[in-house]
């Protein structure tokens, strides 16, 4: 090929074309994706550089990149009407999704203000074994271009348990404003996620910040204030326990168990116990929130520039956790010829966050259970000495995060060239300090500090060619690179010298000889952990669009990628991806004017997935693994540092291949009688295949398991919605939209071929669905031990994994009919994530006045209630050392719609009130009332405008959130349970929130 170039071209210019090629990029693959399109215009409409667009001038056209103009093939995906949004006191974008996006589910597990919170697009793509993997599955989430960074996952190799991640735990994407939002654009089709590469593989978020306007300085101030108001709870105290366990001890207790009754619901003159359960007065109260932002932007065409600054405080309604919000944002664009644009954007943002005073947390953090026989008393001042106990030390936690890009865009003609420079940086940080008077005499120190960061460079070179009115071509060649890097320090102390002495592990002097010193903690108490990991990733893209008489519309993209997760062997993928669209209205139906428009559209594509892991690529491999501490990454014995194989994370062999995804989307969109009316469905099916599984291994070879790969589920389901212009007059509009998505995962193979799985209480099958509850089934009581039923070979009676049955346990159903109640006779029930989703939204407008009120629901989905099986089972947890055993305060309260399990005998050996059957398995499917909005624009008014003439908005607004919820779950409100569909009862309530605000444009 480069000898039939050689011919006509020069050597010069062979040199430049090839060199532009090499640095070409893909800028602009997030132009296309983000719904950009290149417009030509005659030079006297020159628009001002506003929200919409942004503009470069050459000769006699302007280059608008125009925000709003979406390439047809696009069009599978859902937008945010972010100006709604916005009048609601979201403090994260999974917060403003949330019900607004078909097939796009938002895990919101707790009403603790910055805490984690999490996304799935289309279902899962993975069994969700630890809360490791709930990261693997996440969309990927882009500001402006940048693909942020949504925290690492190394910490939880360190961890003896993943129900909180250790550090800060903030979410990464409550740095997120939505007054600083142009627009949210949710991305499921194959041919626009092909453009964002490997880390679309779930879905793509794109997030498109408020630009720059050039003409008229404009100022917009906006900002709420709100009450954060709890529903009441049933408290309960000693008396109440007492009467609750009564039934068993009478119906099954022995004089021996009366012996192990506990003390502290044995003396009923102890007020603490049995008097007022009041500790509610200082756990729950109702509190404020408030947000203030104000933005200026201004300039000329050439010029012009936007700054943007928020404040905002979100309050908690119970344990008086907290989370405060700063940011910064500043945006600049600059032609200082006509055919060069230069941009520039920086975001930076501070989060600091007031944590609970929970035991759990607590206990998680230290990794130590003192004797918790006693739980904390309900009464107030019991519970307010515990309050002042824990406020004698300290929980701070803090985030920085940037982020920020620089593009030059060079617009020739119908060639333009993009070359972009990303970065995304953040950094989070954990002092901690707890007194001894905690902790049995034993205080406790430690310090988290982690940071990850992002830089990229990208480049795209693109060209519009039209050989006739009738045919019209976009060639794209775009290059990216982008390197992450992940890493923290963690250290932990127990037992210092004095409560008096607060130690910062991490900054501590051992020349001081003061309070920084490291002596202040015996070395043999204190644990240090460090580990990072680099990631690489390039890729090499080119897109190819054609458009013939706005009848068909055709696009191809193809990518090779290659990432450092990826062993050597295998570390280049290339994917293809193509999809088309037949615009039928102006095939068949021009002349039918009810028919505003209809289209069909078609598409597929493979896009590989990022693993995430920098082990998988290197094979078989040492690490810290030594495990004496009960901590596996533990670096020593007996003083003397070593590394092992890794025998507690599993073993990994050589050439791990890339796995991919796999998406075919087919669907429709229709609008009736000028667009009054409009219709869109999509069928889809989604596969991803080839990923890694930590399979079982025989117990000789010393490791808990392999990662092999193989692993393949599928997803598929349908996305519909329907809007319209009920009534649309000049004084009075009714719009209303219905959306609703249903999506059934199934699992189609396992590694080697095998049909079924076990992982710790979750078991993966082969054609069933990869969120289901493994579990007995409970089919009532024996009561006597003549309904026990009897082997008639042997005559023996049913066993529970060899121990006989007796009158008063559980009836478990036999599913094989041996006799033997054991793990074979679990079934597959349920499932952890909803199979339908959708929403209800309608607006009504009367000139300057408008209400809107949204219903959410998810149905299908079933909720484990593990609180309950831990109450009932409380022989088996009183005094116990772990987690489940843990009785915080919010231990004394009982559930507003309570209910009643079978008196089994608690005693009984076969645990008849363990957590792993249907009796605890509940119906998860709910409907809220999730927002209510009122509001009045004054701009309109003649005394304002007398008043103030250059206000042009003046919206003045009233809202509710979370007013109500319908449900048949009996343990509270469905959507606090944990990424298993566990729900442990240790959760801080989404509070109803009621706000008033003002939006003002000058």
């Amino acid at each position: 090929m480069r000898d039939h170039l050689s011919k006509w071209l020069s050597e010069k210019k062979r040199r430049w074309i090839l060199s532009l090629v090499a640095t070409c990029c893909i800028c602009s693959q997030q132009a296309m994706a983000k719904g950009y399109k290149l417009l030509l215009i005659p030079r006297d409409s020159t628009p001002a550089v506003g929200t919409d667009t942004t503009v470069i001038s050459r000769n006699d056209v302007i280059y608008i990149i125009n925000r709003k103009s979406a390439p047809s093939a696009f069009k599978n995906n859902d937008t945010l009407d972010v100006n709604h949004v916005a009048l609601f006191p979201y403090t994260s974008l999974q917060q403003m999704v949330k019900g607004n996006v078909r097939g796009l589910y938002t895990k919101e597990s707790s009403g603790e203000p910055g805490t984690e919170q999490f996304m799935f697009i289309r279902g899962l793509a993975t069994p969700l074994l630890t809360k490791k993997d709930v990261y693997q599955v996440q969309p990927a989430v882009y500001i402006n271009g940048v693909p942020l960074i949504q925290d690492n996952t190394l910490i939880f190799d360190i961890q003896n348990n993943d129900y909180n991640r250790l550090g800060p735990a903030f979410n990464m994407l409550a740095t997120v404003n939505p007054d600083n939002i142009q627009d949210i654009q949710v991305y499921k089709d194959a041919t626009a996620i092909s453009l964002f590469g490997p880390r679309g593989a779930n879905g793509v978020i794109n997030i498109i910040t408020k630009n720059a306007t050039s003409g008229t300085r404009k100022i917009s101030v906006n900002s709420y204030f709100g009450l954060n108001l709890y529903d009441p709870v049933y408290t309960t105290n000693a008396q109440y326990e007492n009467r609750f366990r009564r039934p068993f001890y009478q119906q099954y207790g022995h004089a021996a168990d009366s012996l192990s009754y506990p003390s502290y619901l044995r003396d009923s003159s102890n007020a603490a116990y049995f008097g007022n359960a009041n500790w509610s007065d200082y756990y729950l109260s109702n509190t404020m929130t408030h947000s203030i932002n104000a933005s200026i932007s201004g300039g000329s065409d050439r010029a012009n520039f936007r700054f943007f600054g928020d404040k905002t405080q979100a309050n908690g309604i119970a344990d008086n956790t907290r989370l405060d919000k700063y940011t910064a944002s500043f945006l600049v664009n600059m032609s200082p010829i006509k055919w060069l644009m230069a941009s520039a954007m920086i975001n930076a943002n501070r989060l600091d966050r007031v944590r609970n005073t929970s035991m759990q947390d607590r206990f998680l953090e230290t990794a130590y259970i003192p004797d918790i026989s006693s739980p904390l008393a309900p009464d107030k001042s019991a519970y307010h000495d515990y309050l002042s106990a824990f406020n004698k030390g300290f929980d701070r936690n803090h985030l920085n995060s940037i982020q920020g890009t620089f593009s030059l865009i060079f617009a020739f003609n119908k060639v333009r060239y993009t070359s972009r420079l990303l970065y995304d940086y953040n950094e989070s940080l954990r002092d901690v300090f707890w007194p001894s008077t905690l902790m049995d005499g034993a205080n406790y120190a430690s310090n988290y500090f982690g940071n990850n960061q992002r830089v990229g460079f990208d480049n795209v070179i693109d060209y519009t060619y039209s050989p006739s009115s009738d045919h019209k071509f976009t060639f794209e060649a775009g290059q990216s690179f982008q390197a992450d890097l992940y890493k923290y320090t963690y250290e932990r102390a127990y037992k210092g010298i004095s409560d008096r002495i607060k130690v910062n592990i991490v900054n501590s002097d051992p020349n001081s000889g003061g309070y920084l010193s490291p002596l202040a903690f015996a070395n043999q108490l204190v644990y240090r952990y460090i580990d990072a990991e680099k990631q690489r990733l390039l890729s090499f893209y080119g897109n190819i669009n054609y458009n013939y008489r706005d009848l068909y519309h055709f696009t191809l993209t193809l990518r090779n990628d290659g990432s450092s997760l990826v062993s050597p062997a295998k570390r280049w993928l290339f994917t293809p991806a193509v999809g088309g669209e037949w615009n039928l209205k102006n095939q068949f139906l021009r002349d039918k004017y009810t028919i505003s428009n209809w289209t069909l559209h078609a598409s597929w594509g493979r896009t590989g997935r990022l693993l995430g892991d920098d082990r998988y690529a290197a094979g078989p491999q040492y690490k810290v693994d030594m495990g004496w501490t009960g901590n596996p990454n533990a670096y020593s014995y007996a003083g003397v540092a070593g590394l092992s194989r890794p025998y507690s994370y599993g073993w990994i062999g050589d050439n791990v291949a890339w796995p991919v995804t796999d998406i075919l989307t087919i669907g429709t969109d229709a609008s009736f009688y000028h667009n009054r009316l409009r219709i869109a469905v999509d069928y889809y099916s989604k596969d991803d295949r080839n990923m890694l599984l930590p399979m079982p291994v025989v117990a000789e070879s010393g490791y808990s398991s392999a990662y092999r790969s193989g692993l393949h589920v599928n997803n598929h389901g349908v996305e519909a919605g329907i809007s319209g212009e009920v009534i649309n007059t000049a004084k009075f509009q009714w719009t209303l939209g219905i959306s609703a998505a249903y999506n059934e995962n199934t699992l189609k193979a396992l590694p080697g071929g095998v049909k079924e799985f076990v992982a710790g209480d979750r078991r993966f099958e082969v054609g069933k669905a990869v969120d289901q509850f493994w579990v007995y089934e409970n089919e009532g009581i024996y009561n006597n031990a003549s309904d026990i039923p009897l082997n008639p070979k042997t005559g023996s009676p049913l066993t529970f994994k060899g121990v006989a049955f007796s009158a008063g346990d559980a009836r478990w159903k036999d599913v094989n009919g041996d006799f033997i109640v054991n793990d074979k006779d679990k079934v597959m029930k349920g499932h952890s994530m909803p199979v339908y989703t959708g929403s209800l939204d309608n607006n009504f407008k009367y000139g300057p006045f408008n209400i809107s009120f949204s219903f959410y629901f998810a149905g299908g989905m079933n909720i484990l209630n593990q609180k309950a099986a831990a109450r009932y089972d409380f022989i088996n947890h009183d005094g116990q050392s772990n987690l489940e055993s843990v009785k915080d305060i919010t231990w004394w309260q009982r559930d507003k719609d309570q209910k009643n399990y079978p008196v089994y005998n608690p005693w009984s050996a076969v645990i008849p009130y363990r957590a792993d059957q249907d009796l605890f398995l509940e119906n998860g499917s709910f409907v809220k009332l999730r927002s209510l909005s009122l509001g009045y624009d004054l701009a309109g008014s003649k005394w304002l405008k007398a008043l103030a003439p250059g206000i042009t908005r003046c919206y003045v607004y009233a809202t509710g959130n979370n007013l109500l919820t319908f449900t048949k779950y009996s343990g509270g409100d469905p959507e606090l349970t944990y990424y298993n569909g566990y729900d442990n009862g240790y959760v801080i309530p989404v509070p109803k929130t009621y706000t008033v605000g003002l939006k003002l444009d000058l």
